[in-house]
């Protein structure tokens, strides 16, 4: 559990294995001194090897591998026969390939690149929202998109952001896909928030909202442990690809 979700609480151990608390305790306290965790208060976070230390590894943009592992842990999430809205960005992608396991999906996007993926790999139903195209991000934007995402109904909305802090909340980068994220995450649907283990802890630059709105933020297990256990603190439920 420790190494799969990254922190975990005494709490969730002693109700997870029905062991007492005090031999739960005791497990975590071996693993610290074995190397393999660090004792927190009211639990544990993974510890990291040199390589993956904050100042090197946290500062390196995700590479491929990373960012399938990400998308297939969203995909993983969404049943047959479901409604998902997919934003735009290269996590979003990568969930969208990682779809093609799935049937009978209805896809909602007002990303090029997702929609692409969709119309040219999969049977599943694509519905584009419309509006002007943000060549950056290449996601549509602008009056049309917020029109279709205000009446979007879907049992899953897949969402990648630049940032996300216990503090700070959820941030992104762009003006314009931030405004469209507010939407959605006002809607009260499900939210999965995708985010490269190098942002996790980072603030960017436009606020979105707290990162409670998220039902669940999915980054890699090569995130940064201290804002993960911070994420955990607050009931944000985190899982790692």
């Amino acid at each position: 559990m420790l190494s799969r979700h990254g922190a975990v609480r005494v709490a969730d151990l002693v109700a997870h294995f029905g062991a007492a608390e005090p031999t739960i305790r005791r497990d975590l306290d071996w693993l610290e001194a074995q190397g393999l965790a660090r004792r927190v208060r009211g639990g544990a976070v993974a510890a990291r090897s040199p390589a993956q230390s904050p100042s090197i590894a946290a500062e390196i943009p995700s590479g491929p591998e990373t960012s399938a592992r990400i998308g297939k842990m969203a995909a993983s999430l969404v049943e047959d026969g479901a409604t998902v809205f997919l934003g735009p960005g290269p996590l979003s992608l990568e969930a969208a390939r990682a779809l093609s396991g799935r049937s009978s999906l209805t896809v909602v996007t007002n990303g090029l690149a997702v929609a692409r993926q969709i119309a040219e790999y999969t049977p599943h139903t694509l519905i584009l929202t419309g509006g002007q195209l943000d060549r950056n991000e290449q996601g549509l934007t602008g009056h049309l998109a917020r029109r279709a995402l205000e009446d979007l109904r879907a049992d899953w909305v897949i969402l990648e952001l630049g940032g996300v802090d216990a503090a700070e909340g959820l941030t992104d980068d762009h003006l314009p896909q931030a405004e469209l994220a507010r939407i959605l995450l006002r809607r009260g649907l499900q939210v999965a928030v995708l985010v490269p283990p190098e942002r996790v802890g980072r603030v960017a630059a436009v606020y979105i909202g707290p990162a409670t709105d998220a039902d669940v933020i999915i980054t890699a297990r090569e995130a940064d442990s201290a804002p993960l256990w911070d994420l955990t603190e607050c009931g944000v439920r985190v899982l790692l690809a």
